[in-house]
């Protein structure tokens, strides 16, 4: 009986052990990279850079280096465009916005996606309030949302940035 008991709880221990590393969500990077792509791929209720989804050429500022681009805004992110659908001057984004870069493959399909969610009270925010995502369409992550933008920050901080925002400098 007492070995059976122990035979069970080294079994339970085993488990408790083993069934989180199983998780598809860890509540860390992971679940945080998933969310951000799961996010960039829904298109319903965002508005677009200067109110069109059309491919715009990749600037001469861009590390990016597929040869295309769109930029589209969720609802909180778009009060902060003008009627033009650029970037207000001067402006800080509201917790909630989520901004979405589809960097575009020379054939038109997503290569990665550029995400920057402003979220300040998230383990993975900068300083600033950045959740930073950067994933390839088919959701494997090129930079991790645990390195807190540190691969695009050098560039997105460059003078002239709105709040991360390069839009409209470059185009």
């Amino acid at each position: 009986m007492k070995k059976n008991l122990l035979l069970v709880s080294m079994t339970l221990f085993a488990l408790a052990l083993i069934l989180p590393a199983c998780s598809d969500d860890d509540g860390g990077t992971a679940g945080t990279d998933k969310m951000l792509f799961e996010m960039a791929k829904s298109t319903s209720g965002f508005t677009w850079f200067e109110n069109s989804d059309a491919n715009l050429p990749k600037s001469s500022g861009t590390g990016h280096s597929e040869p295309l681009l769109r930029t589209r805004y969720n609802s909180p992110a778009a009060t902060m465009l003008d009627g033009d659908g650029r970037i207000k001057d001067g402006i800080t984004f509201p917790d909630g916005s989520l901004i979405v870069k589809e960097l575009l493959n020379s054939n038109g399909s997503i290569g990665r996606y550029a995400i920057l969610y402003k979220q300040s009270d998230h383990p993975d925010a900068d300083a600033d309030g950045w959740v930073w995502g950067y994933i390839a369409g088919d959701g494997s992550v090129t930079e991790p949302a645990v390195n807190k933008g540190a691969g695009c920050r050098g560039c997105h901080g460059q003078a002239g940035h709105i709040d991360f925002n390069l839009m409209n400098k470059f185009f």
